[in-house]
């Protein structure tokens, strides 16, 4: 079997396994899966009580192996309540270097919003180059490193909007959004009731699995045609007249990798303009900043993405 089919079906294990708990959301739980084998963050804003913490307990939960820890953002963390801090040891006499959440395989921060501007700057590093610097000392995190954030677009008092530089170091932004179909929010009624949680899920991986699939995304071949597609429409966005900061090189690259992501999620050894543009709204909606006029005239980050997509020149399908 090739790598390619190998990978799809494993993608699909995972898939369904989440999705017997996150009751029809397949499109989010596609692009949260998408993200996590590109090696990306993951930021889920939505409104309260739809599943946005249970969907990262539930990508966790279908990985056996791995290090997996919550840190509950709240205006009073800390900084080193996030890295760690050094700690004198009375009984052997000197400091010793005790690790803080991040030191974990995937990072669970729950309403990362809540916390203040120094502390969510404590997440910068990690995010980008997955060490943290204590006391001077670079220590790496274990490998790999994933963080899924969440948090409530639209409760203001007691939170703190994110910079642009930490969320462009979020690979994608996703929402959940409420129950499409009946039947699935009886489904999760019915879920509600016998008290299950994302914890009773099985583990459809192991970690080194985790692994040879994040391998696998890396290895996907991009057509040079393919790329300066993708330079073309992050560029764009910095010409774009309702927008004031467009998408950095860093979102270029990002768009590139879940593009290889969700190609071989679909069983193919190549990316294609459509693994680009099914991506690119979660991958690049976060990162622009538009003009003051432009949201009073209620433009949206969304549409103006679509506007450059539809007018992008879409290269041909080209394989290795």
């Amino acid at each position: 079997m090739a790598d390619e089919a190998i990978f799809q079906r494993r993608f699909l294990e995972v898939s369904k396994n989440i999705d017997d708990f996150i009751r029809g959301k397949p499109q989010a739980v596609h692009l949260a899966l998408v993200c996590l084998f590109a090696q990306g963050h993951l930021l889920i804003e939505d409104v309260p009580g739809v599943a946005k913490t249970s969907l990262a307990k539930a990508i966790a939960r279908s990985v056996a192996g791995t290090t997996v820890k919550r840190l509950q953002f709240t205006p009073d963390l800390l900084p080193s309540d996030v890295t760690g801090v050094h700690v004198y040891d009375q009984a052997i006499g000197r400091f010793e270097f005790r690790e803080g959440p991040v030191f974990a395989n995937i990072l669970l921060g729950d309403e990362i919003n809540r916390a203040s501007p120094k502390t969510q700057s404590a997440l910068l590093e990690v995010m980008a180059e997955r060490q943290v610097t204590v006391d001077g000392d670079p220590r790496p995190v274990p490998d790999p490193f994933l963080c899924i954030a969440t948090q409530n677009p639209i409760e203001h008092q007691g939170t703190f909007s994110l910079p642009e530089a930490q969320l462009d170091r979020f690979m994608m932004r996703i929402t959940i959004g409420y129950p499409t179909e009946l039947a699935d929010e009886v489904s999760i009624i019915a879920d509600g009731i016998a008290r299950r949680t994302p914890e009773e899920l099985r583990s459809v991986m192991e970690l080194d699995d985790l692994r040879l699939m994040i391998q696998a995304v890396q290895d996907l071949h991009v057509s040079p045609e393919l790329q300066r597609y993708i330079a073309t429409i992050t560029r764009a966005t910095r010409n774009h007249p309702d927008v004031k900061l467009g998408v950095s090189p860093r979102g270029s690259i990002a768009l590139a990798n879940a593009a290889q992501a969700y190609a071989i999620s679909t069983g193919r050894s190549f990316v294609t303009a459509d693994d680009v543009k099914a991506v690119a709204v979660p991958v690049l909606g976060h990162r622009l900043l538009l003009t003051p006029e432009a949201k009073i005239q209620k433009q949206t980050s969304e549409a103006i993405i679509e506007d450059i997509l539809a007018s992008a020149p879409v290269p041909r399908a080209s394989g290795r």
